[in-house]
């Protein structure tokens, strides 16, 4: 098929294995003018007699640099946003990293071409979607939930008091410090003892501090523990080693501390006067508010795994022919996913590899289950929102814009504006398309109680045939026959 978009012409051809080929071609203006944007930003920085800095004609530039030396470099800058135009404009949704295959720089009014290799979606062969039983639980929970959102209020409300002894774990101290380090000790320095030197940074007055909290460095709370109001201690520590600090990390350090006040932490009782604190005029009030609440929680959560498990009776109902190296590629995408989300929270690669005690590739294979399950379950939804023909409209697309819209302190249309102008808008349709066929596939469902379902589960005997069991469950080719619960996933954490 040939697709023409804005700039770009492109081809794409089917591969084996959920592969395919788009051959694109640039066409000469777009070549041309990238060649003249990269001959103007050279300019700026090229110095030639008789012109100023800056100002060297873009003409000049590609006659002194070489037209082919200049075009090389515009080739490179432009690549990554051809490659985009060009997957968008082939309607393609990509799985895994694509290999380029860049032609020769065209003659000058020749056209630029180069080939994309790639992984895509694979093509579901829906089954039978309408009116599947799926499991859904009630909206319950426990008085231990209850208590625990009572402590909650209380620690809020918790009130610290002097206390006459030494100081012992979960309590709080006040104190001053001084952190050193050694000093530098010269070759002929035969002092035996090293010197210390205050460092930047290391000194605080009348800092709370919470015995336990694990909020300081390793060491230093546990230095504390038995030390009374007025008691001066010398706390040695080593810095770790992925300390934020690079000239303090791994480093010795010794802390002068002065234990100043020793606190303890009262907890108000669970009475009418905590209830009026809050806002309410008793105790069962209280209670209630919060019963009221847990139960809307839970229900929320309720309506989600119902959704999920509608998505997964229509994906065991579906073939998804996903090769192993789609899954392979999907895993890679979902961890380097994780990591960019990681390092908004300054956690590195590395850091969370030694945090969970795991290599790269354990944890890319233990992500393959999820990655499979997340393809057949995209290429369902992609199917689906085909063969029902939902296209989201422009009331929609606004409505689902609200939230982010409320958070930024903007107008819906300001925000859909700028994805149209940002060439965002298609990937917004897809994604509040895939989420209208989720609740298509929710509404038509017959939701039968957890027990129902488990029941139906016992069934199943190992002898019994693989057509049969996928008979049972209502599951067709290449699809896992066992059809997932809401009450799984919590049993297995």
């Amino acid at each position: 098929m040939e697709l023409v978009t804005d700039a770009l012409q492109t081809t794409v051809a089917e591969l084996p294995d959920s592969r395919v080929r788009v051959r694109v071609q640039v066409p000469p203006t777009e070549v041309e003018r990238c060649l003249e944007h990269k001959a103007q930003q050279l300019g700026r920085e090229l110095k030639l007699p008789g012109f100023r800095r800056g100002k060297v004609p873009p003409a000049l530039v590609i006659q002194r640099v070489g037209r082919e030396a200049v075009l090389d470099q515009a080739v490179r800058d432009s690549l990554a946003g051809w490659y985009a135009q060009a997957i968008q404009g082939s309607g393609i949704v990509p799985v895994g990293d694509p290999k380029l295959d860049l032609d020769d720089l065209p003659p000058e009014g020749g056209e630029l071409e180069f080939s994309i290799e790639i992984g895509v979606l694979p093509t579901a062969q829906l089954g039978d979607y309408d009116g599947l039983e799926v499991p859904r639980r009630e909206p319950a929970i426990e008085e231990q939930q209850i208590e625990r959102e009572i402590d909650s209020v209380r620690e809020r409300l918790a009130k610290l008091e002097t206390a006459e002894r030494a100081a012992a774990e979960g309590d709080f101290v006040v104190i001053d410090y001084v952190g050193s380090l050694p000093a530098p000790v010269a070759d002929d320095d035969e002092e035996q003892e090293p010197r210390l030197e205050p460092f930047a940074g290391g000194e605080g007055r009348d800092q709370l501090i919470e015995l336990g909290g694990g909020n300081l460095i390793p060491g230093f709370e546990e230095a504390l523990v038995g030390a009374s109001a007025g008691e001066d201690r010398q706390v040695q520590l080593t810095f770790p080693d992925d300390y934020p600090n690079e000239e303090l990390a791994g480093k010795h350090a010794t802390f002068a501390v002065t234990v100043k006040e020793v606190k303890l932490k009262q907890l108000p009782d669970v009475d009418e006067d905590l209830a009026i604190d809050v806002g309410f005029d008793s105790v069962q009030e209280l209670r209630e508010d919060i019963r009221a609440r847990l139960i809307d929680a839970d229900q929320a959560r309720v309506d989600a795994e119902y959704r999920e498990a509608a998505l997964d009776a229509a994906v065991a109902q579906a073939t998804v022919p996903v090769t192993p190296e789609l899954v392979k590629a999907r895993a890679r995408e979902m961890w380097e996913r994780m990591l960019h989300s990681l390092s908004h929270r300054g956690i590195t690669r590395e850091a969370y590899l030694q945090i969970t005690g795991r290599e790269e590739a354990e944890v890319l294979v233990e992500t393959e289950a999820d990655a499979e399950q997340a393809l057949r379950r995209e290429a369902v939804l992609t199917a689906i929102v085909a063969a029902e023909q939902i296209t989201p409209s422009e009331q929609q697309l606004l409505e689902a814009l609200e939230p982010t819209a409320e958070r930024e302190g903007v107008e819906p249309d300001k925000l859909l504006g700028d994805l149209r102008s940002n060439g965002r808008l298609e990937e917004l349709r897809e994604d509040l398309a895939a989420r209208m066929a989720v609740e298509l596939l929710a509404e038509r469902a017959k939701p039968i109680s957890v027990a129902q379902a488990q029941a139906r589960e016992q069934l199943w005997t190992p002898g019994q045939d693989a057509e049969h069991q996928q008979t049972v469950a209502g599951g067709a080719g290449s699809a896992p026959a066992k059809l997932w619960t809401p009450t799984e996933e919590r049993s297995a954490s």
